[in-house]
């Protein structure tokens, strides 16, 4: 089974003052970058948890999100007391001090404090929510418990997603050995093709060929353009190519090792041809191997 490095997960847990929420989401990348975009984990946890994802997920770019949804009675405000005395002792001193200011009858001073009462509960940290430490040492079990979930749930996605991959990739490998086939069954009309080329080149130039000195020539030729090594070493690197993304846990870097061989003897193979359709069927194999090349960036 290999897995992909595109992955997503997402755990809640209920807590004392609401509801924690850990998603993880990765992508492809040729180390480990783990970024925690919240300040809900408490400092001391943190090089904990960073170790614990780099330990299940191995590779790739990871952001963790962590939400908390705080619960009807903790959302509620409370009443800085204090701070409403100060302030409205402060308004009255000076509403006392203001000429002029006096007041008919006790109901007009009521109503007058009243709305004075009012104008002070619209001043600004009068009304403070709870504050609280959402995550702490009495909660902490249930917390990892969630990142352990959340980190499985992108574990069960990514094999999901290497299920495709594997079998995207392994077809083109296929497809590369199938034309590789194709190429072979040219060989006898390329050789043909070029016996026919010089001899033709010999006629119209009015030259007499040496028959001894021609075949001399036309073995020289085609080592000079054989192509036998590169469809053995290319067909070796196909089968190590499918023994390693069948045998190892994590193959994605040494895949990428393997391609670039695998591109080499592509290459080799279309500069040595000389025949139509081997050139065609050349730029086939580079066109799968390049989707190989560009699939196998997200194999972990």
């Amino acid at each position: 089974m290999i897995y992909s490095m595109t992955g997503y997960g997402k755990a809640e847990t209920q807590l004392a003052g609401g509801k924690l929420s850990i998603e993880i989401r990765t992508l492809n990348s040729k180390g480990t970058d783990i970024s925690i975009k919240s300040t809900l984990l408490p400092k001391d946890k943190d090089i904990l948890i960073r170790q614990k994802i780099a330990d299940a997920l191995v590779r790739g770019t990871i952001d963790v999100f962590l939400t908390f949804e705080s619960s009807a009675e903790d959302n509620a405000k409370q009443l800085n007391s204090e701070l409403v005395q100060h302030y409205y002792n402060e308004l009255r001193k000076l509403r006392d001090t203001l000429p002029g200011f006096t007041f008919a009858d006790f109901s007009t001073q009521d109503r007058a404090n009243n709305e004075l009462l009012l104008s002070v509960l619209r001043f600004p940290e009068v009304l403070e929510s709870k504050k609280t430490d959402v995550i702490d040492e009495t909660n902490w079990p249930e917390v990892e418990a969630c990142f352990d979930r959340a980190i499985e749930a992108v574990k069960q996605y990514r094999a999901k997603e290497g299920e495709a991959l594997y079998r995207d990739v392994c077809s083109r490998v296929g497809n590369i050995l199938s034309l590789e086939n194709d190429v072979e069954s040219y060989e006898k009309e390329r050789i043909e093709t070029v016996r026919e080329k010089i001899l033709k080149a010999a006629e119209d130039a009015s030259v007499k060929l040496d028959k001894e000195r021609f075949e001399q020539e036309m073995i020289f030729y085609l080592e000079k353009y054989d192509i036998n090594e590169e469809k053995v070493r290319l067909r070796q690197h196909c089968k190590y190519f499918q023994d390693t993304i069948d045998s190892e846990a994590y193959p994605g870097k040494k895949l990428g090792f393997i391609i670039q061989e695998m591109g080499r003897e592509i290459n080799t193979t279309g500069s040595k041809a000389n025949h139509a359709q081997i050139q065609k069927a050349v730029v086939r194999m580079k066109d799968e191997l390049e989707k190989i090349r560009e699939q196998s960036l997200n194999i972990l």
